[in-house]
């Protein structure tokens, strides 16, 4: 997976890229779900409410962070890189008041965080810590649809389904053979002095070995 500078400095709201800007983030994506094409709409049946649940790390230190916080605030439409701090606990307030989130480009949904926020330490979710669960009803309180998000550190969110394809990715991955393995930074210093190589030549000889395994099997084998 590519990473850029971007991605490793990243600007947002503390105190917790994990705890807050991660599910901030979450949230920002449920809406873009909500609002697309890519889900089932039973006798199209529109969404009226909003609820969301934190399990795991983010329900037991959840308040501490201000999961809750950034959960109100993502479901307005704010995201951790532009939202201004200054209005925060005003967004906050006016949810708490009305009991509604009004993001840009969709209806108000019904939001009351006293009852629609759960910080629910009694089941986890499977595939992380930090576990959440977003979920869209119609005004009849029917579910129609529902999603698990996990903030996997760094302020990266993905949903279980994704989750679910990067550990197949690293787990072919880890099956692959390659010329320097190693599993600490001992091994890798003392595989460079057996073999008289730079750490950045060691590096580029496993890369070169998994280019080759990713190509289709024609290409690498020089066939046109």
């Amino acid at each position: 997976m590519f990473l850029s500078v971007f991605d490793v400095f990243k600007i947002g709201v503390g105190p917790s890229s994990s705890h807050t800007m991660g599910p901030m983030t979450a949230a920002n994506r449920f809406l873009d779900l909500i609002a697309s094409d890519s889900w089932p709409r039973p006798h199209g049946a529109q969404v009226a409410a909003l609820k969301a649940s934190l399990h795991g790390s983010l329900a037991y230190t959840g308040i501490g962070h201000g999961t809750g916080r950034a959960v109100i605030i993502g479901l307005t439409g704010e995201a951790p890189d532009s939202i201004d701090p200054d209005r925060m606990d005003a967004i906050v307030e006016e949810v708490e008041r009305s009991h509604k989130v009004a993001p840009p480009g969709h209806p108000a949904y019904h939001f009351n965080p006293k009852e629609d926020l759960v910080f629910d330490k009694k089941v986890p979710l499977s595939g992380h810590a930090n576990g959440m669960r977003l979920s869209a009803l119609d005004r009849d309180g029917r579910v129609l649809l529902t999603t698990i998000y996990y903030s996997i550190g760094g302020g990266f969110v993905v949903t279980d389904t994704e989750l679910l394809a990067m550990q197949k990715a690293k787990k072919a991955a880890s099956s692959h053979k390659v010329p320097y393995p190693f599993a600490s930074a001992r091994e890798m210093l003392d595989m460079a002095r057996r073999s008289g190589l730079t750490i950045a030549q060691m590096k580029r000889a496993t890369e070169a070995v998994m280019e080759r395994r990713s190509m289709p099997a024609s290409t690498a084998s020089g066939t046109p």
